[in-house]
């Protein structure tokens, strides 16, 4: 989720201003041997690799009518609001994005990582289609680019077609059903339109570094309004993966491996324990001592903490909220072809 305007994110993808990635704050590359595959691998008659598939009939959920507000974070809710208040603030941003970074991104992308379709890794376009189903929004491409670094963004440049990119090292390290909902969170940012107020946000904080005197402390504060946001942002994306996934332990077994994992301790992890590190933290930081330094932790990171994260989502899979969206859904049944 970074761009190369501010100066105070550090991320790894630096060359789009709409970038929103599944990633944990601090997150380092993962070391080690690979062997938690995605489905599993194998050489084909050619020398190649070929991911198999699982040819079972599946069963999934599509929501009726299904607005982004049905489960956004209500930080997000506030802080969105905030941002729409401004007038002509969207068609500002969208005149001021030309379409040369639009066309490095997509060249970068063709040449540099995979696209999945129905005759290229047919299992990761099925998921994807199936996400896309139950969120009640069309499918973008997915790239699968090869990296050490396990992590999956989303890029929409000036009203395009979007397209989502996984790395490779997060296949490796994630189940099926994780790896869904890595791809549901990503549709999550599409379903609530934050691109384009991540993309106006940037813009703010730019322009108010030009302004002479004032404009530093200007700036300062819109990046810490913008931190905020993304954060909000991140929990409402947890959710839509929950409403894929419609399995808590899913989603915050992903966080999991990300704040602490690697293929060869996989199936080591332990959900349960990682919530009670969650409510551990909770408690440390309930002091004004704690407070302050949890604030203090947390006020420059793009992404809330993983026991954060966690404790979040598990909290929204009890709330009638919640529950009251389930009750919406529909069943159907997919085949997943090999």
């Amino acid at each position: 989720m970074a761009t190369a305007s501010l100066p105070l994110f550090n991320l790894t993808a630096k060359s789009s201003p709409l970038c929103f990635r599944f990633h944990i704050a601090g997150y380092k590359p993962l070391s080690g041997s690979s062997c938690a595959k995605f489905g599993s691998s194998k050489k084909n008659r050619d020398g190649g690799i070929q991911i198999s598939v699982y040819k079972a009939v599946s069963s999934s959920l599509s929501f009726r009518d299904l607005d982004a507000d049905d489960f956004r974070h209500p930080l997000d809710k506030q802080n969105t609001l905030l941002l729409k208040a401004i007038p002509g603030l969207n068609e500002i941003g969208k005149a001021l994005l030309g379409s040369i970074s639009e066309q490095v991104m997509v060249l970068e992308n063709i040449g540099t990582s995979v696209l999945v379709s129905e005759n290229q890794l047919s299992e990761l376009h099925h998921l994807m289609v199936q996400s896309a189903e139950a969120l009640k929004i069309e499918a973008p491409d997915l790239y699968v680019r090869q990296s050490p670094v396990p992590n999956a963004y989303t890029l929409a440049i000036n009203g395009k077609k979007p397209f989502v990119v996984v790395h490779t090292s997060l296949i490796e390290l994630l189940t099926r059903k994780e790896l869904q909902a890595v791809l549901a969170h990503e549709l999550g940012h599409l379903k609530c339109d934050h691109g384009v107020w991540l993309t106006l946000a940037n813009i703010l904080t730019v322009g108010a570094y030009t302004i002479p005197g004032i404009g530093g402390m200007i700036a300062q504060n819109l990046e810490e309004q913008l931190f905020r946001w993304l954060r909000a942002a991140e929990l409402t994306c947890d959710r839509a993966a929950l409403l894929v996934v419609q399995d808590p332990k899913v989603v915050i077994s992903v966080l999991m491996k990300l704040a602490g994992g690697c293929p060869s301790l996989a199936d080591q992890l332990n959900v349960d324990a990682f919530l009670e590190q969650a409510r551990s933290y909770d408690k440390a930081s309930a002091s004004p001592v704690g407070w302050y330094i949890r604030n203090a932790q947390t006020r420059q990171l793009s992404h809330p903490l993983p026991v954060l994260r966690a404790r979040e989502i598990d909290e929204w899979s009890r709330s009638q909220d919640y529950k009251s969206l389930m009750k919406r859904a529909v069943s159907t049944n997919s085949l997943q072809n090999a």
